[in-house]
């Protein structure tokens, strides 16, 4: 599939973020299946692809509160191996084990990134020399092995912390960090690798996947609720994803 019939296959979804970026004051929704947003997560062979089932619901929630997507209620789980790839421009991975992805999975994945693909990566170990972290780093350097797509600092000014909500300090902390867990960093800054001038992946370890894991009966996080960073997330995934090149 080229970058072309990938942007036609998300481009209603890509309006409506669009359209929820500008406010939405009347904007008919579109009244098309393929219009929903579906939270799809990865499914990879090694490592536990499964980790912080919760969060896909309350990111889901955040969404339902904030904008007016049409949401699919349900979380997608898609093999890394599956043209399923592709029907989603917008595709989650965490995890806090070895990352070993197979060759097909390795095959299937460039292919999508350099078709207009996003794909949002969570340390869910939280550490920047932990076992996920040094595994899909160097998974990720021979997924996208050209020199230029290798991951760098994503800029805090970067567009994405004003793509809905304003984060003008850059990423949000999360309670993992304040608390000491893992590397015990309070990281400044996320990390993305670029297909061109598109930012492709977007990688975290700053494990806002656990953040967002929380029982919606708890209210934990209710005094300082970074779900709305995700809603960022995927309004920018959803706007990027489908702007030519």
């Amino acid at each position: 599939m080229n970058r072309r019939d990938f942007v036609l296959r998300s481009t209603a979804a890509a309006a409506f973020a669009m359209t929820v970026e500008r406010g939405i004051t009347g904007g008919a929704l579109l009244p098309l299946p393929s219009s929903e947003f579906a939270f799809a997560r990865l499914r990879y062979a090694s490592g536990n692809w499964d980790a912080d089932p919760n969060m896909p619901t309350n990111l889901l929630h955040a969404l339902a509160a904030h904008t007016r997507l049409r949401l699919d209620a349900r979380e997608r789980i898609i093999d890394a191996t599956s043209n399923d790839l592709f029907a989603h421009p917008f595709l989650y991975l965490t995890g806090n084990r070895t990352v070993q992805f197979t060759p097909r999975e390795r095959e299937r994945l460039r292919h999508y990134l350099r078709s207009g693909g996003f794909l949002f990566v969570d340390d869910c170990e939280h550490d920047i020399n932990g076992e996920f972290a040094r595994s899909f780093e160097a998974e990720l350097s021979l997924v996208l092995d050209h020199p230029e797509e290798r991951l760098r600092a994503l800029p805090n000014d970067h567009e994405l912390y004003r793509a809905y909500f304003d984060f003008p300090a850059g990423p949000p902390t999360t309670s993992h960090e304040v608390n000491g867990w893992g590397d015990r960093l309070v990281h400044p800054y996320l990390r993305g690798a670029w297909v061109g001038n598109r930012l492709a992946v977007l990688y975290s370890n700053k494990d806002y996947g656990c953040e967002w894991n929380y029982d919606p009966r708890s209210g934990c996080f209710m005094a300082h609720d970074t779900t709305r960073f995700g809603v960022n997330i995927i309004v920018y995934a959803l706007r990027n994803a489908a702007r030519p090149r």
